[in-house]
């Protein structure tokens, strides 16, 4: 794994998300209820970034809102919680030492969440 330093805490509202252009993907690192993520900035329905939607409880799973469309992403998981997003989006470590926020987006480290699609007969 591979951590790097993306913002400070402080940068980040409560609730809130903060934009973070990386060289490799562009992420939005979030916080609520003490927690910090961080998840691809890019909703899989419509792309467009899922930063400048709001954050809150959805369901019982924290979620991100893309702000065109309406569809909650889980913060934990990327799986979309209601329509019209069917896709995931990917997720990231997050690690925190005292006020720095790490992330590792190597390709490897990214979880994905996809399950196989069972096949059709």
């Amino acid at each position: 794994m591979s951590f790097e330093r993306v913002c400070a805490v402080s940068d980040i509202l409560e609730p809130g998300s903060l934009r973070v252009e990386l060289a490799d993907v562009d992420i939005a690192v979030v916080r609520f209820e003490g927690e910090v993520y961080a998840i691809e900035d890019l909703c899989s329905h419509a792309e467009v970034p899922l930063s400048e939607g709001d954050v809150e409880e959805f369901k019982g799973a924290p979620t991100i809102e893309c702000w065109l469309h309406g569809s909650c992403f889980d913060l934990r998981t990327g799986e979309p919680t209601n329509l019209p997003a069917t896709e995931p989006v990917s997720v990231y470590p997050v690690r925190v030492e005292g006020e720095d926020v790490y992330v590792d987006t190597d390709a490897d480290a990214a979880v994905d969440v996809r399950l196989p699609r069972a096949a059709s007969n």
